[in-house]
């Protein structure tokens, strides 16, 4: 495998183990534990380098042990054997094939939780009960990972449905997986708001950044930097959230980036869910600005805008999911609508491992 082709990191165990090295060097020092959140960090990072590192090294020792154990078969003539390294070599492939997901994730926020944003388009009813179904679908799907989630801000539809509605989803990798799905998501069916039954074509922007974990990310915002604004939540949370002034939007003023939470009881709450997504909507504007400059921090990018579809889900006149940037399809639509996601970001994610690194001069 050429350095064109090979994902970033891939069977790196050596750098691996060095960075794991360094995080225990860090650990060793008497202030380690001066600030808690960030030891805590550190002792995560080490924890999960180390189990990739022995999954890995297992993996290639047997790998290695059963092509010796193949060539000797084959010089000696035991055909016996050929039944029992048939069974250990599809155990390995399928054991390869579940690990590989990991080369993928070589992106610094890879490992951090999610915060996924989906936004109606124009169409009225039709496209609000669109949104909502995409939230259900990647309910369903962090269900099937067992990613905790939680419903951080959420705009309800005129008659059904949902205008935006903003998600946390909590687990190693999530924000790696999801954000495969950042783009414009097309929907094609026969209506069940239209009287006359006709077809209609309607979408959904679904925007996905990382969570910042730490002050040192952003850094600190100051006060003077934010206008806060309290109001009556609008969404769900049950009579007492509508009966008191607890959402909390944040407008970062130098930027005119805004966050806002209302899905939470008490306005404290919610300030903290909306300042969390405000640090990951000033990091991705961060990151895009560093896109612009290098045009090499995450290979080829495709901006999450109105003009950019990257999946058609239809149901009418036939069934077909397709994704535009990868052509993987699939006629199981319900699956799909159910969380059965993973084939489909996990295409994306080798189309863009495949371009993430530059040709080098002795690839």
């Amino acid at each position: 495998m050429s350095a064109s082709t090979r994902p970033r990191g891939a069977f790196d165990l050596a750098a691996k183990q060095a960075r794991v090295d360094e995080l225990e060097a860090q650990s060793a020092q008497p202030d380690f534990w001066t600030d808690q959140r960030g030891a805590g960090k550190i002792l995560r990072e080490a924890e999960g380098l180390r189990d990739e590192i022995a999954t890995w090294t297992s993996l290639i020792q047997r790998a290695d042990d059963l092509l010796e154990l193949s060539q000797l078969a084959d010089e000696e003539g035991e055909t016996d054997m050929a039944a029992g390294l048939d069974a250990e070599f599809t155990t390995l492939s399928a054991e390869y094939r579940r690990l590989r997901t990991s080369l993928m994730f070589s992106g610094d926020y890879d490992q951090h939780d999610a915060i996924l944003t989906i936004t109606a388009g124009a169409g009225g009813t039709e496209a609000t009960d669109w949104a909502e179904m995409l939230l259900r679908m990647y309910l369903r799907w962090a269900q099937r990972h067992k990613f905790a989630t939680e419903i951080i801000d959420q705009l309800e539809g005129e008659e059904a449905g949902l205008k935006s509605v903003t998600v946390g989803i909590h687990g190693r990798w999530s924000y790696g997986f999801l954000r495969a799905e950042r783009g414009v998501h097309r929907l094609v069916r026969i209506s069940p708001y239209d009287s006359q039954k006709r077809r209609h074509t309607t979408f959904a922007l679904v925007e996905v950044l990382p969570e910042v974990e730490d002050d040192t990310e952003v850094g600190e915002i100051p006060e003077d930097e934010l206008k806060v604004d309290t109001f009556r939540s609008q969404g769900a949370g049950g009579q007492h959230v509508n009966k008191t002034d607890s959402a909390v939007r944040l407008t970062h003023i130098p930027t005119g980036i805004v966050a806002q939470s209302q899905n939470e009881r008490s306005q404290h709450q919610n300030r903290e869910f909306a300042m969390k997504v405000l640090k990951a909507r000033l990091l991705e504007r961060r990151l895009e600005e560093r896109e612009r400059e290098l045009a090499t921090l995450r290979g080829e990018h495709v901006e999450a805008g109105w003009g950019n579809q990257i999946r058609s889900y239809v149901l009418h006149p036939y069934q077909m999911v397709k994704d535009h940037r990868t052509d993987y399809e699939t006629s199981a639509t319900n699956d799909v609508l159910d969380g059965d996601l993973d084939a489909f970001m996990l295409a994306e994610l080798e189309r863009t491992a495949t371009t993430d690194l530059p040709v080098t001069a002795d690839a």
